[in-house]
């Protein structure tokens, strides 16, 4: 399976009573063989321009575990969801997950060898 982020732009009015929008994008990600590994809620924010005569919209964002078929058939049907006003499905970059890793390793060994110096003066 290959990691993929899943931002869902969530019609406005649906802001009280967010949670069945909400299971059905869970269901139709775990339907199709998916594992949702980080879920955000980021609130809701005006947009830059209108989308279907709306200003503002609930933005929800995943990171996800797809098999190969998956995000064809997920694209499809949240084009013909109505409550999703806009979504954007990517593939996260491998090679980018790695060097973040290493960088925020070797950081960590930089700030323990500064803390030992520290402590032998």
């Amino acid at each position: 399976m290959k990691a993929y982020e899943l931002t869902v732009l969530v019609h406005p009015d649906l802001e009280m009573n967010i949670e069945p929008a909400i299971s059905k994008v869970k269901s139709l990600i775990e339907s199709n063989g998916g594992k949702i590994t980080k879920e955000t809620n980021e609130g809701k924010k005006k947009l830059a321009y209108e989308i279907r005569g709306q200003e503002f919209a609930v933005y929800y964002y995943y990171e996800l575990e797809l098999p190969a078929a998956a995000p064809a058939k997920i694209s499809s049907v949240l084009n013909i969801t109505d409550e999703a006003l806009r979504y954007l499905l990517v593939a996260v970059d491998e090679r980018k997950v790695k060097f973040e890793a290493k960088r925020r390793e070797r950081k960590a060994n930089r700030s323990e060898e500064n803390e030992e110096t520290s402590e032998e003066e």
